[in-house]
């Protein structure tokens, strides 16, 4: 028997369609992929929710979400899909029972109510995996702008680049919560509001966002999901706090025995500190590890502070940029996790500068830019990789992932930190291309207009500090989650023995130093790289084959 059939004969099953069919079962509607926002109802109030577009990160179809709805006993599916990665907990009054979405991809909540006309709220997007919270680098639009789809409304940098955040809807800027140069947003807590009417910018003038607002953490999110628990059990914990506050002082002083883990009493031997001196914040008053951390780091504080005053030092408090921050994390944690290893060779590069010089009068006289030593170093370790493949992977714990795209990452110092945009498929690209290519990226990132393309993907990073810096050989830190780094130093003419006895001749030698992650990349493998290196360098014709 069909399911039409069913629902035109079964009483129950009717009403259930009528009642599905009727109009207020339209309390959410999804209006489209570019703006992501829907209508609901809650408590006879209208909201409408939506997402917003960022013109330089847009998230594929597999960030899609599903929350689960329950209607009138009926359970079924609806899939949201928004442009950020953030979440926002919403509740809905369905027909017969409630309607509820949990975790849908949003940040920005049309809502009503008796005090506030409608509005948009605005809250700090996740444009990178990694990206916990950002900056307000600059605001564009002002408050009382009007905004049309398509207008940067501000500047986000986040932890890899500054990124333009555009409007996707016409409207006026009402209230700008978080100024220009506002530091570590948490992603989803509210930037600014916008609304439809501009006689309602002037309500807005004293707003501030509700505590109902910020950010949820999962781990109250998750709680706040679930069916509320009968209040009754809710009250036993507040109130079992008052008796046990004055047993914790009797358990834990009685009998002058101070209870405290091993682990405590460990690390306060370790460090002078006198046990009774510390208030414990386990269970009966118990002290635990953390409670003897968090009395050193007070104690180390005030030190500090003692120190500088009484030596009378002169200093400035630079505040460091999100990128510096994400550098040093990554970096800490590459030298902490990664074993390296450091291959150096020594190579003459007299007919690298030869080629060089009866290359650049045809760029010239073609239109194009002059070719640097980089740009040809590039060029020979692409293709040494492609010879050696095993220095083109990274570890992913389980296996070794070897890639056969060749990106080149090529570090670029700027004055707001380190920047290594991605040179893509550099085995393929001619001298011409790639020095293009590098002085577009390295100007990009010296403005800080990075785009996210720009430098995610590389499998294989260069550093060369010889060129700008004149750096005889230095050994560079790895760049997760790639396996090698390529350093390179200045060249400098040696005197080298001759071609026959007693006679000698000049040569220019550049150091080249490899830092390797011996989890991935042998000994010997790196040494066949190196090799490989080594003679298109010294052989350059042998690129243009």
């Amino acid at each position: 028997m069909s399911a039409a059939h069913l629902l035109r004969h079964s009483r129950k099953l009717r009403s259930l369609r009528n009642a599905i069919d009727c109009e207020r079962s339209g309390l959410a509607r999804y209006f489209s992929t570019g703006s992501g926002s829907f209508a609901v109802k809650e408590n006879g109030v209208e909201k409408r929710i939506g997402g917003a577009r960022f013109s330089q990160y847009k998230q594929s179809g597999k960030n899609l979400e599903t929350c689960k709805v329950s209607v009138g006993g009926v359970n079924g599916s609806s899939a949201f899909r928004g442009t950020l990665t953030n979440r926002i907990s919403s509740g809905f009054t369905g027909l017969n029972g409630p309607l509820s979405c949990v975790r849908v991809a949003s940040a920005r909540s049309f809502s009503s109510s008796a005090d506030l006309p409608p509005h948009q709220e605005i809250g700090m997007p996740s444009l990178s995996p990694t990206m916990t919270e950002g900056n307000i680098a600059k605001w564009v639009k002002k408050e009382g702008d009007q905004v049309s789809p398509g207008e940067v409304l501000c500047e986000v940098e986040t932890d890899k680049a500054t990124v333009e955040m555009e409007c996707m809807e016409e409207g006026y800027l009402a209230k700008i919560v978080q100024g220009d140069g506002a530091k570590e947003i948490k992603v989803g807590e509210i930037i600014c509001v916008t609304v439809e009417e501009e006689g309602d910018i002037e309500k807005f003038k004293d707003y501030k966002p509700s505590s109902s607002d910020a950010p949820v953490a999962p781990s109250e999110s998750k709680a706040k999901s679930e069916p509320a628990e009968p209040k009754a059990e809710e009250k036993v914990p507040a109130k079992a706090p008052e008796p046990k506050a004055p047993k914790t002082e009797e358990a834990s002083r009685s009998g002058d025995r101070i209870f405290s883990s091993p682990l405590a009493r460990k690390l306060a031997e370790d460090n002078n500190v006198p046990l009774s001196s510390v208030k414990g914040t386990g269970p009966d008053g118990r002290i635990l590890k953390a409670d003897i951390e968090d009395y050193l780091a007070s104690a180390t504080k005030g030190g500090k502070r003692e120190t500088f005053a009484a030596s009378g030092l002169d200093y400035t408090d630079i505040p460091n940029a999100q990128i510096r921050k994400v550098t040093a994390n990554r970096l800490l944690a590459s030298k902490q996790t990664i074993p390296h290893y450091y291959l150096t060779v020594d190579t003459r590069v007299d007919n690298l500068i030869k080629l060089r010089g009866e290359l650049n009068p045809q760029q010239e006289a073609s239109g194009g830019k002059k070719i640097s030593i980089n740009d040809l170093v590039i060029k020979a370790a692409a293709l040494a990789l492609r010879k050696v493949p095993q220095c083109n992977s990274s570890w992913m714990n389980d296996f070794i992932r070897q890639y056969n795209n060749v990106n080149i990452n090529v570090a670029v110092q700027t004055e707001h930190g380190l920047f290594v945009p991605v040179v893509r498929d550099a085995d393929k690209k001619g001298l011409g291309t790639i020095g293009e290519e590098v002085k577009q990226l390295a100007q990009r990132a010296r403005d800080n207009s990075l785009k996210p393309q720009d430098y995610e993907g590389g499998t294989f990073t260069v550093s060369n500090l010889g060129g700008p810096f004149g750096i005889k050989q230095f050994c560079a830190i790895i760049n997760p989650p790639q396996s090698a780094i390529l350093a390179i130093g200045s060249a400098e003419k040696r005197v080298i023995p001759g071609s026959a006895d007693g006679q000698y001749e000049f040569g220019s030698y550049m150091s080249v130093t490899m830092s390797c992650d011996h989890r991935v990349i042998d000994g010997a493998i790196g040494a066949e790289f190196l090799k490989a290196f080594k003679g298109y360098i010294e052989n350059p014709t042998t690129m243009l084959l």
